[in-house]
This record gives C-alpha cells, sequence and structure tokens, in this order.
C-alpha cells in the first residue's frame, strides 16, 4: 500500500497548542475556542471512520470536547496534545458505540481527508490522463480500498487509519491507543497486507493498459 499520508497535525505547531492549553486551563475560554475550530473537522473525521450514523458523528465530537475541556487541568503535555484528543475521541465513540449497542463500522467516505485522499493518490499513481476509464479504475480501487477497510478488525483499521490518513508517528499512535509500539507495527503491517491482497488483483488486471 502506498505510503502517503495527509499533513500531520504535528505540521501545525504544536507548541501553540501548549500554550493554548495553557491559556485554558488559566480561564482563557475563547483558547480552547480556537482548539475546537483547530481540530473540529478532524476529529469529526476520525470518528466518523469508526461510526456508521453520519448523525452520531457531531454529536460524539462535540462530548469529546466537551470531555477535553473538563480533563484539561489534568493535561501533563507528556505526550502531544492532539495524541491526547484523539485518544479521548475514541473512547467517546466506543463508549457511545457501546451504549447503542451497535458495531464499530468504517462510513462510506472514511478514508478521506480534508485535502487529499488515497483515491487521489491512487488515480495519480495509475493515470496520466483524466479518461472514463481511468477514473472509473480508481473508483473500483477506491471501493476496493473501503470494502477491505470494513473487514478489518477495529483495532487494524484505526492503527492503519491514524498512520496513514492523520500521519500520526508510531510512537503517537502507541500512546493515542495506548499499547505498545511492537503492537502498531504489528497492526499497520497486518492492515496494509489486508488492503493488498485486495487491490493487488485490481491493479495486476490493470497492468499494461494504455489510457
Amino acid at each position: 500500500m502506498t505510503d502517503v499520508r495527509a499533513q500531520s497535525p504535528a505540521d501545525a505547531s504544536p507548541d501553540s497548542d501548549a500554550l493554548l492549553v495553557e491559556r485554558t486551563v488559566a480561564g482563557d475560554q475563547k483558547a480552547f475556542e480556537l482548539l475546537v475550530i483547530k481540530y473540529q473537522r478532524r476529529i469529526q473525521r476520525l470518528i466518523g471512520r469508526m461510526v456508521r450514523d453520519v448523525d452520531l458523528v457531531e454529536d460524539i465530537a462535540q462530548e469529546t470536547f466537551i470531555r477535553a475541556y473538563r480533563a484539561l487541568a489534568q493535561f501533563r503535555g507528556e505526550a502531544q496534545f492532539y495524541t491526547w484528543l484523539y485518544r479521548i475521541a475514541i473512547n467517546t465513540a466506543k463508549k457511545a458505540l457501546m451504549d447503542l449497542k451497535r458495531n464499530p463500522t468504517v462510513s462510506e467516505n472514511s478514508f478521506k481527508s480534508d485535502d487529499e485522499d488515497e483515491t487521489s493518490h491512487l488515480k495519480n499513481e495509475l493515470t496520466s490522463s483524466e479518461t472514463p476509464d481511468a477514473v472509473l479504475a480508481s473508483k473500483e480501487i477506491a471501493q476496493i480500498i473501503n470494502t477491505a477497510l470494513e473487514a478489518l478488525p477495529e483495532d487494524l483499521r484505526m492503527a492503519v487509519t491514524l498512520r496513514e490518513i492523520e500521519g500520526l508517528s508510531y510512537e503517537e499512535i502507541a500512546e493515542t491507543m495506548n499499547c505498545p509500539i511492537g503492537t502498531v507495527r504489528s497492526r499497520i503491517f497486518r492492515a496494509r497486507e489486508a488492503i493488498s491482497q485486495k487491490v493487488k488483483p485490481l491493479l495486476e488486471n490493470q497492468a499494461g493498459k494504455r489510457w
């Protein structure tokens, strides 16, 4: 699977996050509002990969930020703020799903990022022009990727999502998922292998075609 990721939140001035957290704890609610604005779409997208019901995504995201705000005084800065926030989002989504007795699933748009997505990367690799056949091929591959993701166990799906889309490092994923880094590497490897096995036949079928 192509190792192409969206811009990591680590690129978004983590030092400024620390300052905003400090200001929030000191009583500046505007500072927390800035954090919400900064990460709201990422959190909603992350939750959307766990919850099929789109109507629940916004509610769970809101609950995530409420929990983060209440716990902010306990945030010690030992991890980056966004990995701490992602962990809260994942736990909040899991709790909501358990309460509703629903199983975590990947939504149809779950593998998309705000700026780029896996489909666009694959399209760029497979095509030299925007012909109908090329567009069809990229759509078929995107569908296969989504289907493969849906079939993954939750821990594998979340690990590869955090790596490939959110751009987190293995260390950050370990912090977010609260597991050893070796486990993270294993999960990502297994997820990539499973997805690759689904995509490979179509890539081989397209090999040699000229569009």
